[in-house]
This record gives structure tokens, C-alpha cells and sequence, in this order.
């Protein structure tokens, strides 16, 4: 079977858009290794603020822990990406399969560079609620779940989902994107400006991925 793929006029959206996300991602980057002051200001107010009410209210601390280590942890994400993956060879969907896979590989590959070209460090506290290893910038967490879920909302719009299922997802996935980050700040072990690179990263990762997947397999037509 032919994988699916979006006319050509559906073709630079996602290109521009993930040029758009590219060059912030960017900037933000150049902003974080210079340490910009207004920035890591920014970061000091979101971390103390929210490591003040994690301190404070235990059990908020531990539904938040059994999310980012459970329910929203990048390797939960990896496996959900493992079972489509497996769906679409199912389907005969070979191309499409490998794309999903590449992709997912890529990201995981991609952050784990950044992580060790900036070699930020995490918050430090004197009475943490949570602890987590390796660099800081970008947030494997938010990226993980920022590509997962948008390979998702693509497969739908490729193989003609209703608005029902379509919705359903952007939904669960939103509640999902932003709640990973918010669970990765209200632990402290990351900062605001980690979590906004993931989701950047992620989100150029899934769009510059369908753009090329769009010319792709308009050129095997």
C-alpha cells in the first residue's frame, strides 16, 4: 500500500512554519550560552517561585513526580511511537513507518547534542523535591512529548482522521505538552527557558519532517 501524502499545495506551510520554529529555537539558544541577563533573570523568578510552592505542598509534589516519571516520561512516549511504528508496517505503510521511526530517533539524538554542546546546569536547591541527571538545555521532556504528539496529529491528518478524533487528540496532547513542562518546573529540575527550547526543537523537528516527507512523496508520484 501507497503511503499517504498531502497534495502540493499543502507543501510550504509546514516548511515555513518550521523555519519560523528553527530560527527561534535559535535565538534562544545564542540568548541561554551568553547567559543573557534579562533571560536568566526570568529563569532564577519562575524556578524560585514554583520551587517555593513544591516545598510547601507535598502531595501536589508527588502527583507531579508519578507524571513526569510515569505517565508523561520520554520513554513512555518512545514506547506509543514503538506501537505505531509496528501499526504502520502492519499496514503496509513501510515508508511512513520509517519516517515515524527517524524521526523519533532523531529527536531523541538531536537533544542529547544541544544538551552537551551548551552544558547547562539544572537549578541547584538546598531542599530538593526531585533530582535528574545530565544537562539542562533543552528538556528532553518537553521535547519528547512535543514531537510525539505532533507525529500523532500528523498520521491523523495524513490518513483523513475526522474532526472528532483530530480534536480529541489536540487536545489531550496540548494538556500533555504543557503539563510536562509545568511538571519539570514545579520539581526544579529545569528552567523556563529549557522547556520553551524542547518545545521549540520538537515542534521544528515534526514540521521540517512532514515538509520533507511532503516532497518526498510527491516526487515518487
Amino acid at each position: 500500500m501507497r503511503s499517504p501524502g498531502p497534495g502540493p499545495s499543502a507543501r510550504p506551510t509546514p516548511l515555513l512554519a518550521g523555519a519560523v520554529c528553527t530560527a527561534l529555537f535559535a535565538v534562544l539558544l545564542v540568548l541561554v550560552a551568553a547567559r543573557w541577563g534579562p533571560l536568566i533573570g526570568l529563569d532564577g523568578d519562575v524556578a524560585n517561585g514554583l520551587h517555593r510552592l513544591a516545598v510547601d505542598d507535598p502531595a501536589t509534589t508527588r502527583a507531579n513526580r508519578i507524571l513526569s516519571d510515569w505517565i508523561w516520561d520520554p520513554w513512555t512516549f518512545r514506547l506509543v511511537m514503538a506501537l505505531v511504528f509496528g501499526w504502520l508496517l502492519l499496514r503496509g505503510e513501510r515508508l511512513l513507518a520509517v519516517w515515524i521511526a527517524v524521526a523519533t530517533v532523531a529527536s531523541a539524538l538531536v537533544q542529547q547534542f544541544f544538551k552537551w554542546a551548551v552544558g547547562r546546569e539544572r537549578p541547584q536547591w538546598p531542599d530538593p523535591v526531585d533530582s535528574a541527571h545530565y544537562a539542562a538545555f533543552p528538556s528532553g521532556h518537553a521535547m519528547t512529548a512535543a514531537v510525539s504528539f505532533g507525529l500523532l496529529l500528523w498520521l491523523l491528518r495524513l490518513h483523513g482522521a475526522g474532526r472528532a478524533a483530530r480534536t480529541a487528540l489536540l487536545v489531550v496532547g496540548a494538556v500533555s505538552v504543557l503539563g510536562v513542562g509545568l511538571t519539570r518546573l514545579y520539581l526544579g529540575v529545569h528552567w523556563f527557558t529549557d522547556v520553551l527550547g524542547g518545545w521549540l526543537l520538537g515542534a521544528a523537528l515534526v514540521l521540517l519532517s512532514a515538509a520533507l516527507y511532503a516532497y518526498r512523496t510527491a516526487a515518487r508520484e
